[in-house]
């Protein structure tokens, strides 16, 4: 029987789009049933419409199923692909701005920080209708492969509270390869890597060619680059500090770390402004406004641009349609995966989220024993495990004690903010991001009377850094008119949305 994919928050325009035509490469799957479902039409709609148009440019007799029924669109799917935002970009600007006014400088905010935090407060909020939906109307074992972030936090969430098999899924190992292969001189499928940590704090543990461990050579061939010497300065000190590369990018490691955005005078030391993820103050926020703010713009020159080809060398990296075609067709697919620890790091907690290698075929995602990660690595993965966990169990018991701690112990957070300034900034975003959740409602009301009882007496901490140590003028839409190519290529990123 042919399988059913269905994906959540499909209004998504670079995931969604790119991910459906990974997936509609595989001549196996000419005949699956699709479902998109989303909470804002309008943008269903558009991607629904640029989806459809691809399919039947490509000769496919599929009719995509977009609605705003969440529990229709997961009726019997094997597999439903998650890439929403909770809260969207209203609330993501409450995770940058307001952390911005108690000193806490983030370039990403969505995976650990303060931004990640409440990120991931949202998120299972949601998450926990959207898992009783796939447990109660999709088919039998159906695995939810998630392309959301706080990466780690949903999938430990899914797995331990949901109730529904959870992959996580980043391509951040991928970026990292890519770069080690360019900076030793050789092509990517030159370079065998094995990596193992945790989502966007993964560490290239090995690095061959040929057989011959190269990572003695690695800080050394990095340096000597002049364009990676420039634009991964945090990246380049955490290999000198700790022995190994990590796989996340310039900005987003700058902040799950105590070090590099602590003194706003010291930031601009250690990022570069070339590009976004290279550290720029809510540089993610930026252009991800600035993607959909054109989009919606612009969305009727989009129709008239070639529709995508499915075609396997315009197939991109990203892991999901190669799990659903090793688990469907047997074919073997090699990758580094985000699952449940269960013994395969053995100097991180059983429980933790991992990223990993894994290999997949008919008889599931199979993660071989990585063993004892070096002693520095594994500490550095654990300051972020330990917000994780607090931050998961948080969101779930709707537990504001738990949340100001995951806050007090995150690495940056903690570096920047003394106790009475978090218990602050938990109630103002508390305050601020009420309707995304309805954990916390008792505890919302009583927030809002502490922060009008501190007003009423002017016992308010006043705000420490407003506009941040590199932050970049977003764009309005004529901004944008006069380079259409560029502000279509950022809207159509998939990589920008993870």
């Amino acid at each position: 029987m042919p399988i059913k994919v269905a994906f959540i928050g499909a209004g998504s325009i670079g995931f969604t789009r790119k991910l459906l035509s990974d997936i509609l490469t595989v001549p196996e799957f000419h005949d699956i049933s699709v479902s998109f479902t989303d909470i804002n039409p309008r943008n269903l709609d558009m991607v629904y419409q640029l989806c459809q148009r691809d399919i039947e440019s490509n000769g496919l007799n599929i009719k995509i199923d977009a609605t705003l029924d969440r529990r229709g669109a997961f009726k019997d799917a094997n597999y439903v692909i998650n890439c929403v935002r909770i809260g969207m970009l209203e609330a993501f600007t409450y995770d940058v701005e307001i952390p911005l006014k108690y000193g806490v400088d983030q370039c990403v905010g969505d995976t650990l920080c303060a931004g990640g935090i409440m990120y991931g407060q949202r998120d299972i909020a949601a998450l926990e209708g959207f898992c009783r939906d796939i447990r109660e109307v999709a088919a039998p074992g159906c695995m939810l492969l998630n392309y959301s972030n706080p990466c780690a936090m949903i999938t430990w969430y899914c797995n331990k509270y949901g109730g529904v098999p959870t992959v996580g899924l980043c391509h951040g190992v991928q970026g990292g390869h890519k770069l080690i292969a360019e900076a030793l001189g050789y092509k990517k499928e030159e370079i065998d890597i094995i990596c193992a940590g945790i989502n966007h704090m993964t560490w290239y543990i090995s690095v061959k060619h040929n057989g011959e461990e190269l990572n003695d050579r690695l800080l050394a061939a990095l340096e000597a680059d002049p364009h990676i010497a420039e634009t991964e300065k945090v990246r380049i000190d955490m290999m000198k500090r700790f022995g190994y590369f990590s796989t996340e990018s310039n900005g987003h490691l700058s902040e799950y770390v105590p070090w590099y955005r602590k003194r706003t005078g010291e930031i601009m030391r250690w990022i570069d402004l070339s590009t976004w993820i290279n550290g720029e103050t809510g540089g993610y926020l930026r252009v991800c406004t600035e993607g959909r703010n054109w989009f919606e713009t612009d969305f009727p020159n989009w129709l008239k641009e070639p529709p995508m080809r499915y075609v396997p060398e315009e197939r991109s990296e990203e892991h999901g349609s190669y799990i659903i075609e090793a688990l469907e067709t047997g074919r073997l697919y090699r990758g580094h995966f985000n699952v449940v620890n269960h013994g395969t790091i053995t100097n991180l907690p059983e429980d933790a989220i991992v990223e990993v290698p894994g290999y997949v075929d008919t008889h599931g995602i199979n993660i071989p024993r990585i063993g004892d990660l070096p002693m520095g690595c594994a500490a550095a993965c654990m300051s972020n495990i330990t917000v994780q966990r607090l931050a998961v169990e948080a969101a779930v018991k709707g537990d504001i004690m738990l949340l100001r701690q995951a806050m007090m112990m995150d690495p940056l957070v903690g570096a920047v903010c003394n106790t009475e300034e978090i218990w602050q900034m938990v109630d103002e975003m508390l305050i601020a991001e009420a309707e995304w959740l309805p954990q916390y409602a008792e505890e919302i009301e009583r927030a809002k009377e502490r922060w009008a009882k501190a007003e009423k007496e002017g016992t308010l901490i006043p705000p420490i850094v407003t506009q941040g140590a590199a932050r970049l003028h977003t764009k309005t839409v004529e901004e944008m008119a006069q380079d259409r190519a560029a502000a279509t290529a950022n809207a159509s990123k998939a990589d920008k949305a993870h």
